[in-house]
């Protein structure tokens, strides 16, 4: 813990000098209460003091109820108090007309460095997480119930105005594949005119596919590949023959599978993972199959929603979806933020447990009038949940993080809301011109929301009598502070922290800690904070003695630097390309042999034209097992 208060210190000295304060007494606070409270208050206690002060932006002035732990003189805590003094007035606690936008980042970036350090929170705080996923699932049933058959209209309604034209093309390519003539075409790959493979159309779009990730089966890297369970319901719709085997030949192995009933279905896996040390993070790992055909929506969902036009050649026609929901590229959320800090004109809106409070009953709403569609998105859909402490649990979400069609679902059924809630703040009813207008005004990007501030009561309001719960304490429309998609502004400026989010590493078998220890000393000198960037060259050294200038695009672990550019050392033999001596990461994929079918099958997935990366990919597979820090010379570009 000694190194975070040593970095915390540096950080610290040096954002006074910027804002023409000190922060001596403010180091010894978080000495005197890093003795008696621990690690918790600069993981814990300093994030909820950055809460309080956007709570304070917000409403333009500090009240009573905020800062609470900290010692105070006047309307404003001690602790920080050389920043706040140019933020706020010392006696009344108001904003000042004019406030320091420096301090307003020194102050976020001294209480928010440590809110997400990837540590485990203890036993209690993962059975409390857990108490909590259950507590909603409840939630999420008494709001189906006490939603009005005339909201779920008007829902169903709004879905079709926006989301009509994508829904309608993806609801025609399910209609045709299951009715048609399956989802591959013939093709003669032998001279034996009695031998036939199947191959995946070129035009296909729903090509499924298998990730490096953990499955609830534990299937690992290439066994992926030669799954055996296979759910009825979804063999109704998507026949394993069709989609796991390669070709005809293989159909006798339809012996070894096992064809699950509803009730024998495996349920998801609910685990924890680290997020901050206050709650971890809940996510569900799926099984194999559900995983594997749920990919085969995502891509071609994700692609239609983000491009300006549906259909093809001469009978394009516009997208009316396009520029409202985002999957891939957070940069419009930021620069609609940064918008709306410094206009007024739009507010930022952040959702609790955003996926878990993402009913089926939703989805199911949202693709009403599209059945193909929507009974393709239920068959993919696992129903049970297996909690730890609760057992096996039927589900009344749509699906938990880790299902492929979670984030997409739940940006779908945000975005249907929220052109509900503006339309009843504007007291009309809306046609295709009006949705159009707003282009530009909305935008969701999963749980990050930007509306019109005219309308933002009236979305959440709507919000909430889904059943969603809107993060009041990170949502933001009164003052000129903006937060979105890990973007912060405040009237127009850039006031994002930089993250520390590991511990310091000891030695170089600390892989993870180097590497992230690497990346922080890099943010920290391109926003140009160059002593604390310097402290940090002097304790990487300890662990990597060669830390050379390169490039972002270098393969070595080294450092930035805008006042000088890399140095080659010395030309390489055969390729006559500049080197540099540094380290590097190396990784070793865990041994996973394909079989003869699992190696077909994998080329029939194969994604593009171009072949696979790693010559070794039959053999090797799946997530990094080894990952090790190599002395090696390499290009610093």
């Amino acid at each position: 813990m000694k190194s975070l208060m040593h970095l915390w210190r540096e950080l610290a000295n040096e954002l006074a000098s910027f804002c023409c304060t000190s922060a001596i007494r403010d180091y010894k606070t978080v000495a005197e209460r890093c003795k008696h409270e621990g690690v918790s208050f600069l993981t814990i206690t300093l994030p909820a003091f950055a809460k309080d002060f956007e709570r304070s932006l917000e409403q333009g002035k500090t009240d009573p109820t905020l800062f609470v732990g900290f010692r105070r003189r006047g309307g404003l805590p001690l602790f920080l108090g050389g920043f706040l003094d140019q933020v706020f007035d010392r006696e009344t606690g108001v904003l000042l007309d004019d406030p320091s936008v420096d301090c307003i980042l020194s102050i976020r970036q001294l209480t928010m460095l440590y809110g997400k350090i990837l540590l485990e929170c203890s036993d209690a705080r993962k059975e409390g997480a857990m108490r909590k996923y259950i507590e909603c699932e409840n939630d999420v049933r008494s709001a189906d119930e006490a939603t009005s058959p005339e909201l779920r209209e008007e829902f169903r309604r709004m879905a079709a105005l926006i989301f009509g034209e994508v829904f309608q093309e993806l609801d025609n390519e399910v209609y045709q594949y299951l009715v048609g003539p399956g989802v591959r075409t013939r093709n003669t790959y032998s001279t034996s005119e009695d031998f036939e493979f199947l191959q995946w159309d070129e035009e296909t779009i729903l090509l499924p596919k298998h990730g490096p990730g953990a499955t609830a089966d534990r299937l690992k890297g290439n066994q992926k590949f030669d799954q055996v369970e296979w759910p009825v319901r979804l063999n109704d719709l998507f026949p394993f023959e069709e989609w796991v085997l390669p070709n005809v030949s293989y159909y006798e192995d339809l012996e070894r599978v096992h064809f699950i009933e509803p009730e024998d279905e495996r349920p998801v896996r609910v685990i924890t993972v680290p997020k901050t040390l206050k709650t971890p993070r809940i996510i569900a790992v799926e099984p194999t199959c559900m995983q594997y055909m749920q990919q085969a929506f995502l891509r071609p969902l994700v692609q239609k929603l983000e491009q300006g036009f549906c259909g093809q050649h001469s009978q394009r026609r516009p997208n009316l979806a396009f520029g409202f929901v985002g999957f891939r590229d957070q940069d419009p959320n930021r620069v609609m933020a940064a918008e709306g800090s410094f206009t007024g004109s739009l507010a930022t809106l952040d959702m609790s447990e955003a996926s878990d409070r993402v009913s089926n009953q939703h989805v199911i709403d949202l693709l009403a009038r599209w059945p193909s569609f929507a009974s393709a998105v239920q068959a993919v859909r696992s129903t049970k949940a297996d909690v730890p402490g609760f057992g096996v649990v039927p589900l009344a979400k749509y699906a938990s993080m880790g299902s492929a069609l979670c984030f997409p679902m739940e940006a779908l059924v945000f975005t249907t809301i929220v052109f509900m809630g503006i339309q009843a703040s504007l007291s009309t009813r809306f046609t295709r011109s009006d949705i159009l207008a707003l282009r530009g005004s909305v935008r969701v990007y999963g749980d990050d929301i930007i509306v019109p501030v005219d309308s933002v009561r009236s979305v959440i309001d709507h919000l909430e009598a889904f059943g969603l719960k809107v993060n009041v304490s990170k949502s933001f429309w009164n003052g000129k502070f903006r937060e979105s998609c890990g973007g912060d502004f405040y009237d127009g400026t850039d006031v994002t922290p930089v993250r520390f989010r590991r511990e310091f590493p000891t030695s170089r078998k600390h892989v993870s800690e180097v590497v992230s220890l690497v990346e922080f000393r890099n943010h920290m000198y391109e926003r140009g904070f160059w002593k604390t960037a310097s402290w940090l060259d002097n304790k990487i050294a300890r662990v990597l003695p060669r830390f050379p200038i390169v490039e972002p695009t270098s393969s070595i672990l080294g450092r930035r630097s805008v006042s000088f550019s890399p140095q080659a050392e010395k030309i390489h033999a055969d390729l006559h390309t500049p080197l540099v001596e540094g380290y590097v990461v190396r990784s070793v994929l865990p041994r996973s042999e394909a079989s003869g079918v699992g190696a077909l099958m994998k080329f029939f997935l194969r994604r593009g034209e171009e072949p696979f990366a790693d010559v070794k990919h039959l053999l090797r597979a799946g997530r990094p097992l080894d990952v090790n820090i190599n002395r090696a010379w390499c290009r610093p570009y």
